[in-house]
């Protein structure tokens, strides 16, 4: 067929095609409007959840059960001038800090007045399960207070020697942070951003990629479809380009909920850049996604014998957007390699990450990124191509 009726028959199929997805008005809002309602749930949530635990773990008293809380009255009362509150503790502490009953305690060493009267370390120990994330917080606010009460002590044992404290400190050591506002405000979206985003850009458009192949196949409409003289290469473009654009105005519509929500966040969300060029950006890195994700939902629609078989390969194909953000939990790495702008996911992550972060990609890793992400979607459409160019393909189950 010549150029004319490729580009016709495709954008005919393409109209075909939404015209009958339209039609389950259902259908259609879930999938429009379920991830961009779901965003702000999560997002806020996550937001209001670190403050809550700000407010909880590190404004509020800290209650510390102490074993042999009678020895060290002077710390006992420095940590009380630091918002914690000894206590005595039980006997089974162990016991109860194992089944999460307490998430901290502190033991002092029966010979702590003796080593203490004679200038030597005095014995403390903090008793904690470094397995538990909420015990975290607690263990490292009686470790700082413990810490300063140790150098102040040590200070005046100097001074009343005659002794500089500050010769027990050769040296003043600062950090300089270079991160960005943005930077440091969305950490912890760091890894659930890119997985979300990535997650709903690659299953945007499963739904209908799936039925436009499996299910049709399944309701034996596909046979008179493929026995009309079109092109198989026209009738792929045709459902994939229906696919692509329910998923990229699904992606905008989550773009806009996740401007929408990171404006009305509080907190440490507040400064994550959410500019309309920042969208912009997120939209460029999302579109390949969105194409290899049609492309390769059709390559295996295809090759499903009906709508269910079809179906089951979301469950895995879901895990694929996680793959990178569970890699670099592991074993992080710096983004300044190219060939990570080539590896699927990989590529969105960093990338994701870098404008969040109110960062620039180089030109050299936007060109390597979009020439990859293109040429793998072109390969998966040829592969989409040739299956619908097999003739069992009209085969109903």
């Amino acid at each position: 067929m010549n150029k004319v009726s490729f580009l016709g028959t495709m954008l005919t199929v393409m109209r075909k095609e939404l015209r009958d997805f339209t039609r389950d008005r259902r259908t259609l809002l879930l999938t429009l409007l379920v991830a961009p309602l779901l965003y702000p749930v999560i997002f806020l949530g996550m937001g209001k959840l670190s403050e809550l635990r700000k407010e909880t773990q590190l404004d509020k008293p800290l209650e510390l059960p102490v074993v042999g809380i009678e020895r060290a009255p002077n710390l006992i009362a420095y940590l009380a001038g630091n918002g914690i509150n000894a206590k005595a503790a039980p006997t089974d502490i162990e016991a109860r800090i194992r089944s999460q009953q307490e998430d901290v305690a502190l033991a002092i060493d029966p010979e702590f007045a003796r080593d203490w009267r004679a200038g030597k370390p005095a014995k403390v120990e903090i008793v904690t399960d470094t397995t538990r994330r909420n015990a975290d917080v607690p263990a490292a606010r009686v470790r700082e207070a413990l810490n300063q009460y140790g150098q102040t002590v040590g200070s005046l044992r100097l001074l009343a020697r005659g002794i500089n404290p500050m010769v027990a400190a050769p040296l003043n050591t600062g950090t300089r942070d270079l991160a960005t506002p943005e930077a440091k405000s969305g950490m912890f979206m760091t890894i659930l951003l890119p997985m979300i985003l990535t997650i709903f850009a690659f299953i945007g458009g499963s739904h209908l990629a799936m039925d436009t192949t499996a299910g049709e196949r399944e309701r034996q409409s596909l046979e008179p479809l493929l026995a009309t003289p079109a092109s198989r290469g026209a009738l792929v473009s045709g459902k994939m380009a229906a696919a692509v654009l329910l998923g990229v105005v699904s992606m905008l519509l989550i773009l806009l909920s996740f401007k929408a929500s990171a404006s009305l966040a509080t907190g440490a969300t507040v400064s994550l850049d959410v500019s309309f060029a920042a969208m912009g950006k997120l939209l460029l890195i999302l579109l390949p996604l969105v194409l290899i994700g049609t492309a390769l939902l059709t390559c295996l629609a295809a090759a499903a014998k009906s709508m269910k078989e079809a179906q089951s390969h979301i469950i895995w194909l879901m895990m694929l957007p996680m793959l990178p953000a569970y890699a670099l939990m592991a074993y992080p790495i710096k983004d300044m390699a190219l060939w990570q702008y080539a590896v699927p996911f990989l590529s969105q992550n960093q990338l994701i990450q870098k404008v969040t972060r109110g960062e620039s990609a180089v030109p050299e890793q936007w060109a390597v990124y979009l020439a990859a992400s293109l040429a793998l979607a072109a390969l998966l459409w040829l592969a989409a191509v040739w299956r619908y160019r097999q003739e069992k393909l009209a085969i109903s189950a």
